[in-house]
């Protein structure tokens, strides 16, 4: 096996958290990164465990066929409250977005509690101040968020298509969703 290959290989699998390429290349040098860890991967796909890259991120992760299989030493995670819920999706699809702009959204105040619940989870950060009155903090995902829910980036998000057809989408907040992907699709013309 390649060098560059085993260096890469024993420093995500000591790292307590994903690494992007840059980080890796801190340990191992540049040069050859990409194309080794496309070569790590291949060889780990199929095993039970699976080289992932999530949000620019490198990391190993169990196979999802054989997750059952850990579920018994996993601590379950507390469920979130519909509140939350729909703050963390508000978040996701609008990002950065104030507290105000999130109230609005929801049509009813939030708690701070609500808030504090996504950043203890690691999904939801500060991403600094909007210029304007008050200069309000604005919210926005984190990289935990992507890696949790499996997506590579934002644009993974599922579209009022996917969550109907998940039956995921009631019809009372049909609506909510849809004022949703329209903001998904400007934002979306406006990155490009």
């Amino acid at each position: 096996m390649d060098e560059l290959v085993r260096a890469i290989e024993a420093t995500l699998f000591a790292s307590a958290t994903p690494l992007t390429v840059g980080e890796i290349a801190e340990h191992v040098g540049e040069g050859g990164i990409e194309v080794a860890l496309g070569k790590l991967a291949a060889d780990y796909e199929g095993r039970g465990i699976e080289l992932v890259e999530r949000g620019g991120r490198w990391h190993f992760q169990t196979a999802p066929d054989l997750a059952h299989l850990l579920r018994r030493t996993r601590e379950e995670p507390r469920r979130l409250s519909r509140a939350a819920t729909e703050t963390l999706a508000i978040v996701a699809y609008h990002e950065p977005v104030s507290r105000a702009e999130i109230e609005a959204i929801r049509g009813v105040q939030i708690s701070k509690g609500t808030l504090d619940v996504l950043m203890e989870a690691g999904w939801v950060r500060t991403a600094g101040r909007r210029e304007g009155p008050g200069r309000p903090l604005l919210y926005a995902t984190t990289p935990e968020f992507l890696t949790h829910f499996g997506l590579s980036s934002r644009r993974d998000l599922p579209g009022i298509d996917d969550l109907k057809a998940a039956g995921l989408l009631d019809p009372l907040d049909e609506g909510v969703f849809q004022a949703l992907e329209q903001e998904q699709l400007e934002s979306k013309d406006q990155e490009d």
